[in-house]
């Protein structure tokens, strides 16, 4: 069918000719080729290979407490493929979802061939009940986000927001002294740690979680990771 179409093709249409035929055959292996040139980012992380369920685990409840994600395995740091080693890595995947994260990760797998290797393909989704959490070497269960390209330990106010989502709708929040103290401080101060505003303040930390967990609710405030650490600023 090509063979014949540039027969006949004028020379304008033959000149098209390579752009459409590229447009009707994208293959799967050019997606990957898309994704990779995206780079690791909040949504996309690159492995190598996958030797500890609950090190992917991690991955696995940052991306589903965050924004979902998708893994792409048999890639290295650098976008180079590598492909998967063996099936082994895919039962890995599993027992990080279904073993070691709580409660349990959905995701699909697509394994696709690129430059004659294996690239695998794990999508997964936003969670709607936060948090998911990683059992670690000790069997604690530890939730985290998706920071950029890292996954990060969340900060006690994150649990008190999910906490606070799972309960009934239609709260009301009171405007008192303590929620102005906390506006004032983080006009002040543009960026404020939970521990310096508990110090400046004399606010009990679990009351000062409780509050700056129903403004980041309230779309209020928000927090920023910055120096290795979450503080977190007005909106």
């Amino acid at each position: 069918m090509k063979k014949t179409l540039k027969k006949g093709c004028s020379r304008a249409f033959t000149s098209f000719l390579p752009t459409f035929v590229a447009m009707k055959t994208l293959t799967n292996a050019d997606f990957i080729y898309k994704l990779i040139a995206q780079g690791e980012h909040q949504q996309q992380d690159f492995k190598f290979e996958i030797s500890d369920a609950r090190k992917i685990a991690k991955t696995l409840s940052a991306f589903s407490n965050t924004d979902g994600g998708r893994l792409l395995i048999g890639v290295k740091d650098n976008g180079r493929i590598a492909g998967v080693r063996s099936e082994e890595e895919v039962y890995m995947i599993e027992a990080a979802a279904r073993l070691y994260c709580v409660p349990e990760v959905s995701y699909t797998t697509q394994a696709v061939v690129v430059e004659g290797k294996t690239v695998l393909l794990v999508q997964i989704d936003k969670c709607a009940e936060k948090p998911v959490c990683a059992k670690n070497e000790n069997d604690k269960l530890l939730a985290y986000v998706r920071v950029k390209d890292e996954n990060i330990l969340a900060t006690t106010v994150h649990l008190r927001v999910w906490q606070q989502e799972g309960s009934a709708k239609g709260e009301w929040m009171q405007f008192t002294e303590k929620e102005q103290l906390l506006l004032d401080w983080l006009n002040t101060e543009s960026i404020l740690s939970l521990n310096r505003y508990c110090r400046k303040t004399g606010t009990t930390r679990r009351a000062a979680e409780h509050l700056l967990a129903k403004f980041v609710r309230y779309d209020i405030v928000e927090p920023v990771f910055e120096n290795h650490k979450f503080c977190f600023k007005l909106k």
